[in-house]
């Protein structure tokens, strides 16, 4: 197992200057995108999945989110290709281990999960407790990082789905894929290719959601 890298402190005293500031364009397709955007289940997230280059960009974009302090209170664990398999195996035992008397048919159920999307992502949340920022605040960007992901996704024609089961709320399950102490799992963000159209649902209308304050 790899070494857990610990969070990055960059306590800036000084911001970079601001240049001019760029002439804001609409962008329609990204509009689209965000207007649109709908999670498939995971039956329906389908080979070939994203190329290490294309799942190298979407990680970058994943990453330019908000992120008070500079800490990077957020990592990824890459799980593709043959790894799948065996990190699948490993939650099963800990699974049987766990629940005494579970069904023959659900010996393998986390072996078939993971091996369901092309590649999962493990969005971990690392706050630092030294740190000024609130862990709230970091725990957050932690969960900006989950959505950025999901979007780069869409952007790039993959579907994406955010999911946190058994094996990312468990602190052993989640140790057995490389999460740390101080460490919790934010989400597993399964990616493939889409196979069906995603039908929407019914979204809150904004006068359910939204309140203006007024002195």
């Amino acid at each position: 197992m790899s070494e857990t890298p610990s969070p990055t402190h960059s306590h800036a005293s000084t911001a970079a200057p601001l240049g001019p500031a760029p002439q804001a364009e609409p962008c329609p397709q990204a509009l689209a995108l965000l207007e649109t955007r709908r999670s498939l289940p995971l039956r329906a997230l389908v080979e070939p999945g994203p190329s290490p280059a294309e799942l190298d960009r979407m990680l970058a974009i994943a990453a330019r989110v908000p992120d008070h302090g500079r800490l990077v209170p957020w990592r990824f664990i890459v799980l593709e290709g043959p790894a799948r398999a065996v990190a699948g195996d490993r939650l099963d035992a800990l699974y049987a281990v766990q629940s005494p008397g579970l069904p023959e048919e659900k010996a393998h159920m986390w072996r078939d999960y993971l091996l369901r999307a092309p590649v999962t992502v493990v969005v971990v949340s690392r706050p630092d407790p030294a740190a000024k920022v609130p862990r709230l605040n970091q725990v957050l960007s932690a969960g900006a990082a989950c959505m950025n992901l999901v979007l780069a996704a869409g952007a790039m024609g993959f579907a994406a789905l955010w999911l946190l089961k058994w094996p990312g709320r468990d602190p052993q399950a989640a140790a057995l894929l490389g999460v740390g102490p101080g460490e919790e799992v934010a989400g597993f963000i399964h990616l493939g290719r889409p196979a069906a159209r995603a039908e929407d649902r019914p979204r809150p209308s904004l006068d359910q959601v939204v309140t203006r304050w007024q002195p």
